[in-house]
């Protein structure tokens, strides 16, 4: 059920993060495996890394808010099919209201709903070729949770939830599924100076009820199942990861 043999997939901002751990898990699976970044250099430093731990991928390089077309086209000249898109870019500014301009509110939308939607679009003559298309966003429990001064990346990441709700509606008929996953807090290397503060840790320990971040490893399993036949019939959820974070009163 969670086999992924004779698939292809795409993953945006695979390079680094929880797009890396997510592309290494459907490799794993037996996907054959493009990732995404803006740097060439640095993908090619991370394929290298992997093909050392005994995990195949290739690279596409290219910035998604300009580069859509151009990614796909060197992605699946690699696989020569997509059956997966996981969109795992997203970029933050953590300004108030009073300090963000409408002109950078909307740069932050650009980034991470925008050209979700533009990779979405251009993905779907490919995706819909395949058997069973999988189309997955990363959002975030800023999608449904707010937290004060941060109202671009909120706003973001809440647009990206309802999107993948109407493209569900929208291309279920084509046999392709569109769902996401929203992280909770994550020990990833962009946040490790703030999983090591103590000061964090009272937080934490109230807020989370496992008492601890998330282990960036343990996003990869959500994105294989959305990816898998064992999710043939879920369609327009945000799965959230979070350790019980957003349920907590």
């Amino acid at each position: 059920m969670f086999d992924l043999n004779g698939k292809t997939a795409l993953v945006t901002g695979g390079g680094r993060g929880l797009g890396l751990e997510m592309a290494k898990a459907l490799a794993r699976a037996g996907a054959w495996t493009v990732i995404n970044g803006r740097n060439l250099d640095t993908l090619e430093e991370t394929r290298a890394r992997l093909a050392d731990d005994g995990v195949t991928v290739a690279v596409a390089p290219g910035d998604i808010t300009r580069d859509v077309e151009a990614i796909l086209v060197d992605a699946t000249a690699k696989t020569g099919a997509l059956d997966i898109l996981i969109h795992a870019v997203g970029e933050r500014d953590r300004r108030s209201t009073e300090a963000m301009e409408p002109s950078e509110f909307a740069a932050l939308l650009n980034t991470d709903l925008t050209a979700a939607y533009a990779m979405a679009k251009a993905a779907l003559p490919y995706l819909k070729q395949s058997a069973a298309g999988r189309l997955i966003f990363v959002t975030s429990i800023a999608a449904f949770a707010a937290r004060a001064g941060d109202p671009a990346y909120t706003a973001a990441k809440g647009g990206l939830s309802a999107l993948t709700r109407s493209l569900a509606v929208e291309l279920g008929a084509d046999n392709l599924t569109v769902n996401a996953i929203a992280p909770g807090w994550f020990a990833t290397e962009t946040n490790a100076h703030l999983a090591a503060d103590p000061a964090l840790k009272a937080f934490v320990d109230v807020r989370i009820p496992l008492k601890r971040w998330g282990r960036p490893e343990e996003i990869a399993p959500a994105a294989v199942f959305l990816a898998s036949p064992a999710a043939s019939f879920v369609n327009g959820i945000t799965l959230t990861v979070d350790g019980g974070m957003t349920v907590q009163m």
